[in-house]
């Protein structure tokens, strides 16, 4: 199973439901992240208030905070690999992280659960994958020579 790390901006709670204004965001990833953990994944969470150390004992979010700082937090990191920063996952995406289908259903009825994708594939409608970066109307109107229609 994945290894799934939250790392958030200084929060005086983790469950948003502190002060004046709930923060909603936190409230769902608060629910999300225990019942994931009570479906066995390996997820945690870490404030930047009340856990700085681990800000600084993971290469990944040391390099990111150099880089971005907190204002570019949370990040969420998935097998040592970043794969969100500045918003809190949904609990669909994090059941997707960790390879769990959604709760409710039973062990006959799932499916396997399609990992989330990181946006390194094509997928504009309009262009054909089998033709490459161009579509066929594309292709036909590169006809210069020059053999590129991108």
């Amino acid at each position: 199973m994945a290894v799934i790390r939250i790392y958030e901006p200084a929060l005086c709670c983790d469950t948003g439901v502190c002060g004046v204004d709930v923060d909603q965001s936190l409230v769902e990833l608060t629910a999300a992240v225990r019942s994931l953990r009570e479906r066995g994944a390996d997820i945690e969470r870490h404030n930047l208030a009340t856990d700085p150390i681990a800000f600084t004992t993971d290469d990944t979010v040391r390099a990111f905070m150099h880089v971005v700082g907190s204002s570019g937090l949370p990040l969420t990191i998935v097998d040592g690999v970043t794969v969100a920063t500045g918003a809190y996952p949904a609990r669909s995406q994090l059941l997707a992280y960790a390879g769990l289908a959604p709760a409710g259903l039973a062990p006959d009825d799932e499916t396997p659960v399609e990992r989330p994708q990181l946006g390194l594939t094509e997928s504009r409608p309009d262009r054909k994958a089998e033709s490459g970066c161009c579509s066929a109307s594309a292709a036909s109107a590169a006809s210069d020579g020059s053999g590129s229609c991108c």
